[in-house]
């Protein structure tokens, strides 16, 4: 469970990265694309004037064509005929020109400053944004893979995380009874979501209503924590179980069905246990003492109780 959570961290950290990155070049792209826009604004009028500019050159060459066309054809002397054109260009009115001349010079200021890099600046812009696109399609990727990933651990955890807890619950019912000598108890979700629900303990020992484990005894407590302790050990049980006053709150009566409990355990698991209580000594096989006759000197003394019971009978 911890190297899955682990992973959904990991896999969950990674995924927030590469939104930080891809809403980063979410937004060169926007810019570089402002750009384009900008630039194509300013190209714009260049491209009109450079259309206008051939127009007027193919009328032009049109015209001319037209007058040689009719040169050749008619025969007309092409003096008169400069003659005749120099007469009605005299004849506009110079208001006219004057207008025509003031709305070209308006026109020309409106465009601006030309930018003779502006067409380079396009393509880079242009470049640009195909880069910046291909990394985004590459994060929104890898994202859809850790969003992927993570619903993979989700569920991998999940169902790890219910079959544990079944099997500690199913183990918790069997436990509580044989140290309270009866009663049941049982494991209880606080929540729909298994991944971040609590856990509440529901004991119910002889002869008390079923309650919550917060309005047990001491003692009760105490034999109930024991009792889970022991169905959560049984999912992988270990060489060496080491106890440290856990009988302290008990009495005599719940010592002794505890020491049983311990005894049907001990032919896999190895029980070394700090006590005070002398029923609880009678069940071990061997002692280990801590005397200190001179003040900060410690000593130990061990007792073999099964060989000092041979030595006993012998004597």
């Amino acid at each position: 469970l911890d190297e899955a959570l682990a992973l959904r961290i990991s896999a969950e950290t990674a995924l927030s990265k590469s939104r930080d990155h891809n809403e980063s070049m979410h937004q060169q792209v926007r810019g570089l694309e402002e750009q384009r826009i900008l630039i194509d604004r300013s190209v714009e009028p260049l491209r009109e004037g450079l259309a206008a500019a051939a127009l007027d050159e193919q009328a032009a060459k049109t015209t001319v064509e037209q007058f040689s066309q009719m040169l050749q054809e008619g025969k007309l002397d092409e003096e008169a005929l400069n003659h005749r054109a120099r007469e009605q260009h005299i004849n506009m009115k110079a208001s006219v020109l004057q207008a025509e001349l003031h709305r070209v010079i308006q026109a020309i200021d409106a465009m601006g400053p030309v930018n003779l890099a502006a067409l380079d600046e396009l393509t880079h812009a242009h470049e640009r944004q195909g880069f910046l696109s291909a990394q985004c399609a590459d994060l929104s990727e890898a994202m859809h893979t850790l969003e992927d990933a993570i619903q993979k651990i989700d569920r991998e955890t999940r169902d790890l995380l219910k079959q544990t807890y079944d099997q500690v619950n199913q183990n918790f019912g069997v436990f509580f009874p044989k140290l309270f000598g009866g009663g049941d108890a049982k494991l209880l979700l606080t929540g729909e979501e298994i991944l971040d629900a609590g856990i509440q303990v529901m004991a119910h020992p002889p002869g008390k209503r079923n309650s919550s484990i917060h309005l047990l005894s001491g003692g009760e407590k105490a034999l109930a924590a024991i009792a889970l302790v022991f169905s959560i050990f049984q999912l992988n049980p270990a060489p060496f179980c080491l106890l440290d006053e856990v009988d302290a709150p008990l009495d005599d009566a719940n010592t002794e069905r505890y020491c049983d409990m311990v005894r049907s355990m001990s032919g896999q698991t190895q029980f070394l246990f700090i006590t005070h209580n002398k029923v609880a000594m009678e069940l071990a096989q061997q002692l280990v003492g801590v005397t200190m006759q001179e003040r900060g000197v410690s000593r130990l003394v061990a007792v073999d109780l099964e060989a000092a019971a041979e030595f006993a009978q012998a004597a």
